[in-house]
C-alpha cells in the first residue's frame, strides 16, 4: 500500500517542475499506436536485444507470442506476482530485482 506521504512525493515531481502536461501528452499521443501494436495490425519489428516484465496490474499486459511477433530478441521475460503501472513505487525492491535480472541476461 502506498502511504499519503508517497503519493504526495510523487506528484510533486510532476506538480513543481509543470511536468504532468507533458507526462501525460506521451500516453495521448502513443495510445493509437500501442493499440496497433496489440490488435497486430502494425507489422514492424525492434531486432535489438529487449527484457520484459509484465506486472500482473499494468495497465496493457501483452502475452510472450504477442511480444514476440513484435520483438524479435526477447533474452528476458518475467511475470512477477506484484506491482502495476507504477511498479518501482509499489513495488521498488521487487523493480530492482527485475532491472538486475534483465540486465544480467542481457550481457
Amino acid at each position: 500500500m502506498i502511504s499519503r506521504d508517497e503519493l504526495l512525493d510523487n506528484l510533486m515531481l510532476y506538480w513543481l517542475p509543470r511536468a504532468g502536461a507533458s507526462s501525460a501528452r506521451l500516453y495521448w499521443e502513443s495510445i493509437g499506436r500501442v493499440n496497433e501494436w496489440i490488435t497486430g495490425t502494425a507489422t514492424d519489428t525492434v531486432g535489438v536485444p529487449v527484457g520484459y516484465s509484465v506486472f500482473p496490474k499494468e495497465l496493457q499486459r501483452p502475452s510472450r507470442r504477442w511480444a514476440e511477433r513484435r520483438f524479435t530478441d526477447i533474452r528476458y521475460w518475467s511475470e512477477p506476482e506484484r506491482g502495476g503501472h507504477f511498479a518501482a513505487l509499489e513495488q521498488p525492491a521487487l523493480f530492482v530485482e527485475e532491472v538486475r535480472r534483465c540486465f544480467r541476461a542481457l550481457r
